[in-house]
């Protein structure tokens, strides 16, 4: 009875040991699992803060990309002409920006991040990008305005440069016309000759023993000469240059010119021929070639160099 009382407390006392060794084994294995699962939770969130310090930097340089793309349409948008768009899209733009510096200001100051802050900041950074490209869209439509306004005002400049050309040949073709048809109302004359005459009015050899000189012409059919009655003015110039003079003056281009002798006639559009005029020589003459020319109406009719002996 003693042996089994005895095998029955050594029993129960390997069991007890078992038991503390059982539940040691438990705890030891259930601080072992709390702490893997510590470990993970903190490697998850050290990991999701990593993420989130990556997001919040790439959104940081996504804000200051932004902020330059807007800063170098700063010049462009005064091509934006409606006042009102413009201001309305600046004040847009300009308060979205300090939310999205407010934001970054907060979650600089705090040690951790939240997703849903990120998320905020990611939203009004979007919200900025959207009205950026509402300004590059304004300015885009104002560049291919201006292009087309360019090219329309370009190729009225050019219409502009072939009226005035076909004005100015226009004008310049009435000119000549107008030019020609002066130049065709004027009196023509041929068959200009000078004769030295003698007392009887007969021709003379010697010019220096001439009394008269005698200038003969003829004025020939012209239909475009007005008619009516036509004053022709007579220049000689001797062989030394000097005029042979005592007729008087007659206007020609603004002046008064000097003359040797006139004639009156009476045209009536046909041929006048033979026509003469004489001057009375009152000074010593020489042998040479002496000048002539004739006048009427503003006009020099004739000048021929004819030689006397």
């Amino acid at each position: 009875m003693a042996n089994n009382k005895d095998n029955k407390k050594i029993l129960m006392g390997v069991i007890a040991v078992l038991l503390v060794i059982l539940i040691g084994l438990g705890v030891w294995f259930a601080m072992s699992i709390a702490a893997k699962n510590k470990a993970v939770e903190v490697a998850n969130q050290a990991r999701q803060q990593a993420e989130l310090d990556r997001d919040q930097t790439l959104m940081n340089s996504d804000f200051d990309l932004l902020n330059r793309e807007f800063n170098t349409l700063e010049n462009q948008r005064v091509m934006i002409m409606d006042d009102s768009v413009k201001r309305d899209l600046t004040e847009k733009y300009e308060a979205a920006k300090l939310k999205v510096e407010k934001l970054q200001q907060e979650l600089k100051n705090q040690k951790k991040m939240s997703a849903a802050e990120i998320k905020k900041l990611k939203d009004e950074i979007a919200a900025l990008r959207a009205i950026l490209r509402n300004y590059v869209e304004q300015i885009n439509q104002l560049n291919q305005e201006n292009e087309a306004l360019r090219a329309e005002n370009q190729e009225i400049k050019q219409e502009n440069t072939r009226l005035s050309n076909r004005v100015a040949e226009t004008t310049r073709q009435n000119e000549h016309l107008s030019e020609r048809m002066t130049l065709a109302e004027k009196l023509n004359v041929t068959g200009v000759q000078l004769m030295a005459l003698n007392k009887k009015g007969k021709n003379e050899k010697k010019v220096s023993k001439a009394k008269q000189l005698m200038v003969t012409f003829t004025i020939p059919q012209n239909n475009s000469t007005p008619v009516g009655e036509k004053t022709i003015y007579l220049r000689i110039i001797s062989p030394s240059g000097q005029l042979l003079g005592g007729g008087g003056t007659f206007p020609f281009e603004g002046a008064n010119v000097e003359y040797t002798a006139k004639k009156t006639i009476e045209y009536a559009g046909e041929e006048i021929g033979g026509i003469h005029i004489y001057w009375d020589v009152n000074t010593a003459l020489t042998a040479g070639q002496y000048t002539v020319e004739l006048f009427t109406g503003n006009y020099r009719l004739a000048s021929k160099s004819l030689s006397l002996n």
